[in-house]
């Protein structure tokens, strides 16, 4: 149609984008679960990987490599979602302090690039493109197909949740078991502000096995971290017990507060699905969801907590609160993603949900105003801190977020995308005028 058309394509995967990113004003959005035609293949052998389309659900991955006791290595904490949506982010949960994020376990793509073009990229084949396009906001091409690294399933998990009151004790005690060499298969710390309401902990669907001495435990209206952790195991593996009691006894836990499960990997991985259909039930899960995802330096999360848990966010948090740290080393820095330049930072995300109508602090303007202090508290305070999953309404802001990295991303773009025609809801760039 020409650069004079006004003419844009968004890539909408299972409806997850939190502002609108996966809309065009007057454009095409494609349904990119309608490609989900082709089946998935499982390749087995030493260096195992599945075939799939850009459409297909992760949990449906999940399903299909189990067949072969075969799993993809990272994960995103809730597996409704399409491999195309994740991976023109990143995909982050508890895994990826050991295999990194998922977009650093790809191996090959297949992207229809804003040009039209069908192209077939990997890091030695068009790997600009292939770089470009993980972490990169859809901005390049449309992810069709993919190559996902797998690894052997374990059949058990141990599932563990242990509480802190100290910040700083909670903080330091991740740290240490994301870099220890023998250490838990999934870290995960979450803030538990006020214990009341389903909204408020709906990713609790978490039965531990008679925690007797943990029920008798008084929090006093504190608030406090929870650390939770797994540890995979075969059936057959006698020393288990033995295994995790060891690492435990590195920690500095609350000792009345060890709460302990033990489930299939498969419903540990899809424990938010539980959650889901409860909230679906009550009507709660078709809400606004303001969240905030933030990547904040490890030398700064003191002071962030500091300030978020100790001021801004005292007597309620609308929904879980996750808070974590990752190794940088995980990452590849080619990649579109922006992380902070620290070797450690913490994934911070808020997981509100608004109630409908209401004009309180459970209410849409109330989180989104305080989801605002809480970035002018970051920028003010400089913490090197970047959002994850980000929302910003004008290219200036884009230019900060990259920072250093923004020139080579508007040239990725003109490359691959030079009239503007991809994922407009981001409004990184203009339909079809220059932008270098």
């Amino acid at each position: 149609m020409g650069p004079g058309s006004e003419l844009t394509v968004a890539a909408r995967g299972h409806g997850h984008s939190l502002q609108g990113q996966a809309q065009a004003h007057q454009g095409v959005v494609i349904n990119m679960e309608s490609l989900q035609g082709t089946e998935m293949q499982v390749y087995t052998g030493n260096f195992p990987y599945v075939d799939v389309s850009g459409g297909e659900l992760w949990i449906n991955i999940l399903h299909e490599s189990l067949k072969y006791g075969l799993a993809p290595k990272s994960w995103t904490d809730y597996l409704h979602l399409t491999v195309g949506g994740t991976l023109s982010n990143a995909g982050i949960s508890g895994q990826a302090f050991r295999h990194g994020p998922q977009i650093s376990n790809v191996h090959w793509l297949e992207v229809v690039t804003g040009k039209g073009e069908v192209i077939n990229c990997s890091k030695k084949q068009h790997g600009d493109l292939f770089h470009s396009v993980l972490g990169g906001l859809g901005q390049f091409g449309i992810i069709t197909r993919a190559r996902i690294s797998l690894e052997p399933a374990p059949k058990m998990v141990k599932w563990i949740r242990v509480l802190y009151s100290d910040f700083s004790t909670f903080a330091r005690d991740q740290e240490y078991l994301i870099s220890a060499e023998n250490t838990f298969d999934y870290i995960e710390g979450f803030v538990i502000i006020n214990r009341t309401g389903l909204l408020n902990n709906w990713r609790s669907s978490f039965n531990p096995q008679d925690p007797v001495q943990a029920s008798q435990f008084e929090s006093d209206g504190k608030i406090l971290f929870c650390l939770e952790l797994t540890k995979n195991f075969k059936v057959d593996n006698t020393n288990i017990n033995q295994e995790v009691e060891s690492l435990l006894s590195q920690l500095s836990y609350i000792p009345s507060t060890l709460f302990l499960s033990e489930v299939p990997y498969i419903d540990f991985l899809d424990r938010v699905h539980v959650s889901e259909v409860k909230l679906r039930s009550k009507g709660l899960w078709e809400v606004p969801h303001p969240w905030l995802n933030l990547l904040v330096p490890k030398s700064k999360i003191h002071n962030f907590a500091k300030e978020v848990f100790g001021k801004i966010l005292k007597d309620t948090s609308n929904g879980p609160i996750l808070i974590y740290p990752v190794n940088k080393s995980k990452w590849d820095n080619r990649t579109s993603a922006v992380i902070p330049e620290e070797d450690i930072f913490y994934l911070v995300a808020f997981l509100s949900s608004a109630v409908p109508s209401s004009t309180g602090t459970d209410g849409l303007e109330y989180i989104l105003s305080r989801n605002k202090r809480i970035l002018d508290f970051c920028k003010t305070a400089r913490l090197g801190a970047k959002q994850y999953l980000p929302h910003y309404t004008t290219q200036e802001e884009w230019r900060t977020h990259f920072g250093p990295r923004w020139e080579a991303f508007a040239q990725r773009k003109s490359a691959y995308d030079p009239l503007a025609i991809l994922a407009p809801g981001h409004r990184i760039f203009q339909k079809a005028t220059p932008f270098l």
